[in-house]
């Protein structure tokens, strides 16, 4: 992290936060400067070399903010008299998207569990089990021989048998208790006991007209400060209750010569850097999923072969009024 501080007419600040870093270099591409450096990406990855993705050289940097515009990733912000140049009505904004329609989310934390990012705040409110179920339960500890039949076969894990002694002089120790917030009457127990020593009685059936219907709340929210635009959240949701817009549009290919070729499981530069678990080894390849690409580049960066192209075809930052700086944006996309 580095943080770069200027006083003049207008005070600005520039910060770096390198836990939202991907190591994709934009920043580094539209530096009109020269200032930015991108560290050896792929053993930062790996957590072999302990430094940041970008350093800067606070000498020639001129703080004007193309790199902070630039990073879809919220990794760099560019600060004009305490107020960030994205809140600017003169500054070029992203116009991507992460949400969550809290009207269609049935909080099952399927994207929860596959963010590459962690960005996902999900957490989710069942209802009592004791409040949905009703029955009655009863040991004859007197015909009981503790041989735990019971509580191995207990699907819920509601029956606790204890029959070791603590010592010589003790040699019978025995005890066995019902948790009847884990029981389901399901009776089980009852029927594997071979003494019937067990009296058992479900009358959820009886009830259930009064038995109140299990209501499941929650929240899921999707922090745009970590997030990268990958889709794993909204491909996988099963009832579509997520959006997400992509920085980019576009595609990235494998281009390989006689000279140089995929090496597969022997190098996996870039599955080890990318961002949106995007990267897959098959056959000895790698094989990029265009479903979950944000066409960051950070790959194409990493590949020690250089046969990663990525090829951006639009982009959706808006907003640029300067022709010098849309000049240095679009250079990012192909052909322009």
């Amino acid at each position: 992290m580095f943080n770069i501080e200027r006083e003049g007419e207008e005070h600005r600040f520039l910060s770096y936060k390198d836990e939202n870093c991907v190591g994709c270099g934009i920043c580094v591409n539209v530096c009109p400067t020269d200032s930015l450096r991108l560290g050896p990406i792929v053993p930062i990855a790996r957590g072999l070399i302990e430094m940041d993705f970008i350093s800067c050289n606070s000498d020639s940097c001129v703080l004007c903010g193309l790199c902070s515009t630039a990073c879809p990733f919220d990794s760099l912000s560019l600060n004009i008299d305490g107020v960030s140049i994205k809140d600017l009505a003169t500054y070029p904004t992203w116009d991507v998207k992460s949400e969550v329609d809290d009207e269609e989310c049935m909080y099952c934390g399927r994207c929860y569990s596959v963010c590459p990012r962690d960005s996902i705040i999900f957490e989710r409110f069942l209802p009592n089990p004791v409040d949905l179920v009703r029955g009655e339960i009863e040991i004859n500890t007197d015909d009981c021989i503790y041989c735990s039949f019971c509580a191995d076969m207990c699907p819920a894990g509601a029956i606790t048998v204890k029959n070791i002694p603590k010592s010589t002089s003790d040699l019978v120790n025995n005890s066995i208790e019902v948790d009847l917030s884990k029981c389901i009457f399901c009776g089980i127990c009852k029927r594997v006991c071979p003494e019937d020593a067990i009296k058992q009685v479900c009358s959820t059936c009886m009830w259930a007209d009064e038995i109140p219907v299990p209501e499941i709340t929650g929240n899921t929210f999707i922090s745009e400060e970590s997030c990268v635009n990958c889709s794993w959240c909204s491909e996988i949701c099963p009832v579509d209750a997520i959006t997400i817009t992509k920085p980019f549009e576009g595609t990235l290919e494998l281009v390989e010569t006689d000279e140089k070729v995929c090496k597969g499981d022997s190098c996996h530069a870039c599955l080890d850097i990318c961002p949106c678990n995007a990267v897959e080894i098959i056959d000895g390849k790698s094989v990029t999923n265009l479903d979950f690409c944000n066409l960051c580049g950070a790959c194409v960066t990493a590949c020690p072969q250089d046969i990663r192209v990525v090829s951006r075809t639009a982009m959706n930052l808006n907003n640029i009024n300067s022709e010098s700086w849309n000049e240095i944006l679009n250079s990012l996309l192909v052909g322009k």
